[in-house]
C-alpha cells in the first residue's frame, strides 16, 4: 500500500484485497498485514476465531503473538476474552498495571515487551466470529483515530471471514451429499431400490450404529460392503 493513501483508502484497498483471497487462512494473512500497516502504533496483530472446540489464533504475527494467546488461553483472562464476551471494543493503555488481566498483562509486558492493545470483537448480525488484536510495545500507542480505523478494519474483516465461512459450509454441505447420492445409487442398484428406499437403509444403519450418516455413506462408497 503506498504511503500517500489515507487510511480511508487504505482501508477500501485492504477490504477488496481480503475478498481476493482464495482460503480463510490467506484472508486473514491478509488482515493481519492490513492492520500492522494502517493502525499507526500496531506492532503486532492476531485473528483468533471461534470454533466448535474453543478459540484458536490462525493468523498472526509469528511466535511473538502465539505466545501472548497462549497465555490468555492458559490463564483464561485476556482482551480477547473480554471482546468476545462482555465489550465490542477493549482498549487497555499500559497492561503493566491494567487491573483487568493482573496475571496476564504483567505476563506480555515482561515475556513479549507488549506495553498497549485494542481487540475488537468479529461480528456479523447473527453471530460471534472471534477478535482481532493489535499489540503495541508502546504504553498508549491507540490514540482515538487509530481505535476508529482498527474498528472499521474488524467490520471488513468480520464480513470477509463470514463470507469465508459459509463458502466452506456450503461446500461441505454439497460435498456430503455427493457421498450420500453415491451411496444410495449403489444400493438402488444393487437391490433395485427407489431413492426414498435407499436412503431409509442408510439412516437405519446410521440409527443402529449410532454413526453419521454421511460417515455411513462414505464407508459405503469406499468399500462397497453392503452395511448390515
Amino acid at each position: 500500500m503506498a504511503s500517500s493513501e489515507t487510511p480511508i483508502q487504505q482501508l477500501a484497498e485492504a477490504a477488496r484485497s481480503m475478498q481476493e483471497k482464495d482460503s480463510t487462512v490467506e484472508m486473514l494473512d491478509e488482515a493481519v498485514v492490513a492492520a500492522t500497516e494502517i493502525i499507526e502504533g500496531c506492532d503486532l496483530a492476531g485473528m483468533s476465531i471461534v470454533n466448535p472446540d474453543g478459540i484458536d489464533t490462525p493468523a498472526g504475527s509469528g511466535a511473538a503473538l502465539r505466545r501472548i494467546d497462549e497465555l490468555q488461553f492458559e490463564l483464561h483472562e485476556g482482551p480477547c476474552f473480554d471482546a468476545l464476551r462482555k465489550d465490542e471494543v477493549v482498549l487497555a493503555r499500559n497492561l503493566a498495571t491494567d487491573e483487568r488481566w493482573p496475571t496476564w498483562g504483567p505476563r506480555v509486558v515482561e515475556e513479549i515487551g507488549v506495553q498497549s492493545i485494542v481487540s475488537y470483537r468479529l461480528f456479523t448480525t447473527k453471530d460471534t466470529l472471534g477478535a482481532m488484536n493489535l499489540y503495541s510495545r508502546t504504553v498508549d500507542a491507540f490514540d482515538e483515530d487509530d481505535v476508529a480505523n482498527g474498528e472499521a478494519l474488524a467490520a471488513h474483516v468480520a464480513v470477509a471471514l463470514a463470507d469465508a465461512q459459509n463458502v466452506t459450509h456450503l461446500e461441505t454441505a454439497i460435498n456430503v451429499r455427493t457421498v450420500i447420492g453415491r451411496a444410495e445409487g449403489i444400493l438402488m442398484e444393487r437391490f433395485d431400490l427407489s431413492p426414498a428406499q435407499a436412503f431409509a437403509v442408510l439412516r437405519r444403519v446410521s440409527q443402529d450404529r449410532n454413526v453419521k450418516l454421511n460417515r455411513v455413506a462414505a464407508e459405503l462408497v469406499r468399500t462397497r460392503e453392503t452395511p448390515s
